[in-house]
């Protein structure tokens, strides 16, 4: 009994034919695969942008109301109609830095010399600001 061989000439043959096939479809697909996911893509910036589109017609629509400019103006702007007594509350719970009353004010110094002192900060390599007043040794 004589044994056949695995692998015919023909079965080789078939394997690289398939191979090559395989070979010159990846790319096309992986190309598609691509355009369909940048399609994706620009589908939900057109969305968004339409959703962007109606909500400024909207403000747009407000805008041309008076009433709304009118109720704008005094929420943001502070104003008071003719007539009308207006007041402002101040949140007083958020607390900020004032010099208490007795205290005299910071002096700050004027720019050229904190420019002055960064530059010799530099140039020593610290990378610290200069002390006020002191002049660095040569």
């Amino acid at each position: 009994m004589k044994k056949r061989p695995q692998l015919t000439g023909r079965a080789a043959i078939l394997a690289v034919v398939v191979c090559a096939i395989a070979m010159s479809l990846a790319y096309p697909v992986r190309e598609y695969v691509a355009q369909r996911r940048q399609i994706a893509q620009l589908e939900k910036q057109q969305a968004q942008a339409l959703k962007d589109l109606q909500e400024l017609g909207e403000r747009s629509k407000r805008l041309d109301d008076p009433a709304y400019i009118r109720q704008q103006a005094r929420a943001r702007l502070h104003y008071c109609g003719v007539g009308e007594k207006c007041y402002v509350v101040l949140d007083l719970s958020k607390k900020a830095k004032r010099p208490k009353a007795g205290s005299p004010p910071q002096a700050r110094a004027p720019w050229y010399q904190t420019l002055w002192e960064s530059i010799e900060a530099a140039d020593r390599g610290t990378g610290q600001r200069a002390e006020a007043g002191r002049t660095p040794a040569p």
